[in-house]
């Protein structure tokens, strides 16, 4: 590995603990963050030729420091006042007496509360997620950008917006409890689960799955995992993703086209993965009787997992889990996929049924999955022409060229799946 490599490495780990702690003594999100890459760029500058520190962490607090007390002082000058600061230069020093006992502190508690900030429902889905993945995924403008195939200037003032609302709200930097803390751990799931869909299976653009923003999201369920050990939904959330992530290699062939789950090569999954998915899905089912939406996900993932063949799946117990999802966390997108387990447990006229219910749902509109469905579901039932139909509407509605190709393929020749 390249120095600038190792450095970017070392950062990747260490921003997300450097700007947890700026922000625990800032008080302010956009600060932290822009202190914390000054420390970057000045180890971009030093590091090459002077080597990369022994304790590299230790450094590069050392620095974000100094830049600290630099910018509060420079700030007071400027404005010729002692302007109502919320830290002042005392408090500074005594929270930072000594980088090393610092460094040992327990940063857990810091971490958590950036991540439930960043994560805040006081901001738009889209925006908590930009903003996540730049704290503490430590992905740059651009990265993000290329993620969600989205302009850097778009990602660039979502995250602007995102620090401003934070700020304006005098959002608190602290881990809420009890109902609250429940209402925000629903956000945090959620944008990291959002992160983790966009990897799987890319809304738009030339490629099926995105395994760089899958890891981003798998490195931030373990983090939270870490964070939180006896929350059953967190550990279902990772269980989940770790389950699904343990398919990438078998979901494209040579050429990056996508293969379904029932004709994909099982002898090519990441068996490492699934064992860590089943285990955390056992640890989480331990600590609750009554399974969350991400846990009950995990256990219909675990049930294709433990399939050593697409015709072992237990498609009844699928099902089952699905009409418990259906009462924990209702939607439609719930509902398609119950529509598919119904019919591969009990037939396609019974899924179909399910999926025909879903016609004039206003939030499927524009969307590809229900005709998929359909499509799938009436090639089963012999209807061709039909599931041709489906498939072609399907294909004109998806933004991804993987998927696009895919469909229309099914389009010209819908075969009947057991």
């Amino acid at each position: 590995m390249t120095t600038t490599g190792a450095i970017e490495a070392v950062w990747r780990i260490e921003q997300p603990k450097l700007a947890a702690r700026l922000n625990r003594l800032l008080r302010d999100i956009g600060l932290a963050e822009e202190i914390a890459q000054d420390a970057f760029v000045l180890a971009l500058e030093r590091w090459p030729r002077a080597g990369i520190p022994r304790n590299p962490a230790a450094w590069l607090t050392r620095v974000a420091k100094n830049r600290a007390l630099d910018r509060l002082r420079r700030t007071t000058l400027i404005d010729g006042k002692h302007r109502e600061l919320s830290i002042d230069f005392a408090e500074l020093e005594r929270e930072t007496p000594d980088i090393e006992a610092m460094l040992d502190e327990d940063i857990d508690d810091d971490l958590l509360r950036l991540i439930f900030t960043a994560c805040h429902p006081v901001l738009p889905a889209e925006q908590r997620a930009a903003l996540a993945l730049r704290l503490l995924g430590g992905l740059s403008t651009q990265e993000i950008g290329r993620a969600f195939l989205l302009p850097e200037a778009t990602v660039a003032q979502r995250i602007v917006r995102a620090k401003r609302t934070l700020r304006d709200a005098e959002i608190a930097f602290e881990t809420p409890r009890g109902e609250e803390r429940r209402d925000r751990l629903a956000a945090v799931l959620e944008v990291v689960y959002l992160i983790f869909n966009e990897g799987y299976v890319a809304t738009e653009g030339p490629h099926w799955l995105r395994a760089d923003l899958c890891g981003e999201a798998l490195r931030l369920g373990r983090s939270l995992a870490a964070l939180m050990p006896q929350e059953p939904e967190v550990l279902g959330l990772l269980a989940l993703m770790e389950l699904h992530a343990s398919r990438f290699v078998a979901r494209v062939d040579g050429v990056g086209n996508p293969i379904l789950l029932l004709d994909q090569d099982r002898s090519r999954w990441n068996w490492s993965l699934i064992r860590s998915g089943l285990d955390g899905l056992a640890r989480a089912m331990l600590l609750t009787s009554m399974p969350g939406p991400y846990l009950l996900q995990a256990m219909i993932a675990a049930c294709h997992s433990r399939a050593a063949t697409a015709a072992d799946t237990d498609w009844i117990a699928i099902a089952a889990y699905y009409q418990a999802l259906t009462l924990a966390a209702p939607s439609p997108i719930v509902e398609i996929n119950r529509a598919v387990a119904v019919g591969m447990a009990f037939g396609a006229a019974q899924g179909l049924a399910i999926a025909d219910a879903l016609a004039d749902e206003p939030r499927l509109k524009g969307s590809h999955l229900l005709p998929t469905v359909r499509g799938d579901l009436l090639a089963k039932l012999g209807r061709v022409a039909e599931a041709r139909a489906e498939f072609r509407r399907a294909a004109e509605l998806t933004g991804n060229e993987r998927e696009r190709a895919l469909l229309l393929g099914r389009a010209e020749a819908p075969v009947t799946q057991s």
